[in-house]
């Protein structure tokens, strides 16, 4: 591992310990890039939930290092006060079943669904 991997390891280390959301993806929370990204920012502001985005296409080594960081392929990634939550699919799942509702209440974070 090389001293630039270990900084933004640790960069996206404090990205994710700062912030009770954050949502690594494609674009922005104005402006999603992807459809799977679009999913998560929808779902985020039905419950009006304030999230930190991280958009991946303006820095490779941050793409690069989420993967390493998660030991998860795929963009977008959703964390909640630190917990790796998942992608679209798992974050859809969850909310659709209530859980992503219940998770969020257990963690603190407050609901305001729309």
């Amino acid at each position: 591992m090389t001293d630039q991997t270990r900084d933004i390891l640790q960069e996206i280390s404090t990205q994710v310990s700062q912030n009770d959301v954050v949502l690594y993806m494609k674009g922005s929370h104005d402006m999603p890039m992807c459809g799977f990204s679009s999913v998560i920012v929808q779902i985020l502001n039905k419950l009006n939930i304030e999230f930190k985005d991280v958009d991946v296409l303006q820095d490779q080594e941050i793409r690069e290092g989420i993967k390493k960081f998660s030991n998860w392929p795929t963009i977008p990634q959703l964390y909640v006060k630190g917990e790796f939550i998942g992608g679209c699919d798992i974050t859809k799942e969850l909310y659709e079943s209530g859980e992503l509702v219940q998770f969020l209440q257990n963690k603190g974070i407050t609901i305001q669904a729309n």
